[in-house]
């Protein structure tokens, strides 16, 4: 029997605002619905996501518009409640939920910080909630630096912390530089900030030594605090060279002690405009969609025990999410 599985990331909202887009086309998104639905996925945390561009929020709020219309119009997703908790198993469609991916989504540079608000607030009516906020992409922004820059935590950044205090809502650090990463732990602890943390779809530098992976004393942290961190499936952050590196992320995971911390964070999203062709595949074939996650899933029982499968699969995740809704 397939096990259930809970993702906390794809990229689908940002694809199918391009024209001709659709949520069954397998030919550009490995989360595809039929692609979910061989792999027996049963939730889906979709990024609402905008680069630091002018008007960034624009695009944010229009991603969470097509969230709304994907619950309304029931193409096989509904959203994901506190409700559908206990019977996420048994359900036959796809739970969805929303996060964001960079504050430029609803706030960009140069609109006040309160409109930046406001438009937040109107993302999570669209979204009926949202799991996790990122604070920055790749790039700095207003909040402030993300995974190829080296700013910390701007003012604005701390605005958004203290927005955050008691919202059940995740600071999400899979974007963060490291200075940025470093100074939101220390204000959230001088400031005696309660918010839930993750990295939605990261795996580990001592792994495979990229800035998009975690350095092991926030991994640490995060597992401390009883957190998430995603498996991301791409292959530059997995080590392009090697796909039984995934294998290896996870193990090193266990080391720091995550086994209720390790789930899944494939990042699947629309490569074929990618300027960067020298990381084509994108994935390996092991993982290339989420038809795959039955494979995989026997790939970590066989190497990680049954129990700790099914946690990746989706017990850790879930049992976070009930405690962020508790």
């Amino acid at each position: 029997m397939k096990k259930p599985v809970i993702d906390l990331h794809c990229d689908l909202l940002s694809y199918l605002t391009r024209s001709n887009s659709s949520i069954y086309n397998t030919e550009d998104m490995g989360c595809a619905i039929p692609y979910l639905k061989e792999g027996n996925v049963k939730l889906q945390v979709m990024a609402i996501f905008a680069p630091t561009v002018e008007k960034s929020h624009e695009y944010g709020l229009q991603q969470s518009e097509l969230f709304k219309r994907l619950n309304d119009e029931k193409n096989e997703l509904y959203r994901f409640e506190k409700k559908h908790l206990e019977n996420l198993r048994s359900n036959e469609n796809i739970g969805m939920l929303a996060s964001v991916e960079s504050g430029s989504a609803f706030c960009d540079e140069n609109i006040p910080l309160k409109q930046g608000f406001e438009n937040l607030e109107r993302i999570i009516e669209n979204a009926g909630s949202i799991m996790y906020i990122s604070f920055t992409h790749h790039a700095e922004n207003r909040f402030g630096g993300g995974n190829f820059s080296t700013a910390g935590l701007k003012n604005d950044g701390k605005a958004l912390i203290d927005y955050l205090h008691k919202r059940n809502i995740a600071i999400d650090f899979s974007h963060t530089s490291d200075a940025l990463a470093y100074d939101i732990l220390n204000y959230i602890s001088k400031e005696n900030i309660s918010v839930p943390i993750i990295a939605s779809h990261s795996n580990y530098r001592p792994v495979y030594d990229h800035k998009r992976n975690l350095p092991d004393d926030v991994a640490t942290e995060i597992i401390h605090q009883k957190g998430l961190i995603g498996l991301n499936f791409v292959r530059a952050f997995v080590n392009p060279e090697k796909v039984n590196s995934l294998q290896e992320h996870v193990a090193h995971g266990l080391e720091l002690g995550g086994e209720n911390t390790i789930c899944y964070g494939a990042d699947y999203f629309y490569t074929k405009s990618h300027p960067d062709k020298s990381r084509i595949p994108f994935y390996f074939k092991e993982h290339d969609n989420a038809g795959c996650y039955p494979e995989i899933n026997k790939v970590f029982e066989n190497q990680f025990g049954a129990e700790q499968a099914n946690k990746i699969s989706s017990k850790n995740a879930l049992d976070f999410i009930a405690r962020l809704w508790k």
